[in-house]
């Protein structure tokens, strides 16, 4: 391909025509495509190479800990889950309305994998999504408090259009916690949606947070508009035995990192 051409796509920074496009001048010639298709054609590789780009940019900047899909998911080995509801989530419309979502029950039924598979979907779709655990979460706060620049870290928390908290429940954590998660949740509320993972049942959060208060103010706003799905039935994890786990795929994210 002509060197001057070359320099001049690099230079437009269009990498994703420059590198399909001596294959589809080989094809225009072949085919006798007219100059509007030939346009097309290498206009919509440009445009693949970009979401492309897009969505990895968009997965590097939420943070999964890892980079799970709903196609990965083994819906059939816990057949409590709504899979209809899990696949309407996935298409992001709670974050037109700005709804919350909760996803609860016991460990290792797949609710991390579940949480990071819709963000990755709605990352797909063009919305913007920050995960972190409830202990990075905590963790965030009190460095850049320290340091004087927790407006910083906020911001950081109230700009994505879904915000991921997983594995609330996990174990109690240090105290004001509560205050930091309440500031992120009413500053949220009704503005962008927030997505929570917990094990342990909405009463016991005024305990794990050690702050009763403030786990009922938490609530309070969180649940108004928040679609709550208990996912019940065995853990995948507790369930790999040798028979089970003939021709089984893990479901879940963080909860099945470690096997027995």
């Amino acid at each position: 391909m002509n060197e001057s051409l070359t320099r001049t796509l690099r230079e437009l920074r269009l990498s994703g025509l420059a590198e399909t496009l001596e294959v589809r001048l080989a094809e225009a010639v072949s085919s006798k495509l007219t100059h509007l298709e030939f346009l097309e054609l290498v206009l919509a590789d440009e445009s693949l190479v970009r979401g492309d780009r897009r969505i990895a940019r968009g997965v590097k900047r939420a943070g999964f800990r890892d980079v799970r899909r709903l196609e990965d998911f083994d819906f059939s080995f816990n057949k409590s889950i709504d899979r209809t509801r899990i696949f309407d989530l996935a298409s992001g419309h709670f974050l037109r309305q700005s709804r919350d979502v909760l996803l609860c029950g016991p460990p290792g039924t797949g609710k991390s994998h579940l949480a990071q598979a819709i963000g990755h979907a709605v990352i797909r779709s063009g919305a913007s999504v920050y995960y972190r655990s409830i202990f990075d979460v905590v963790r965030d706060f009190l460095h850049d408090e320290a340091i004087g620049g927790e407006e910083k870290v906020m911001n950081r928390y109230l700009k994505p259009d879904l915000l991921i908290i997983d594995d609330m429940g996990m174990k109690q954590l240090p105290k004001r916690s509560g205050e930091y998660l309440f500031e992120i949740i009413m500053r949220r509320h009704e503005v962008r949606s927030t997505m929570m993972t917990s094990n342990r049942p909405l009463e016991d959060w005024g305990k794990l947070i050690g702050d009763v208060p403030s786990a009922s103010a938490i609530l309070d706003r969180f649940l108004q508009s928040a679609e709550i799905m208990k996912i019940t039935g065995r853990s995948y994890r507790l369930g790999k035995g040798p028979e089970s786990s003939k021709g089984a795929k893990a479901p879940t994210g963080s909860e099945a990192e470690k096997k027995p």
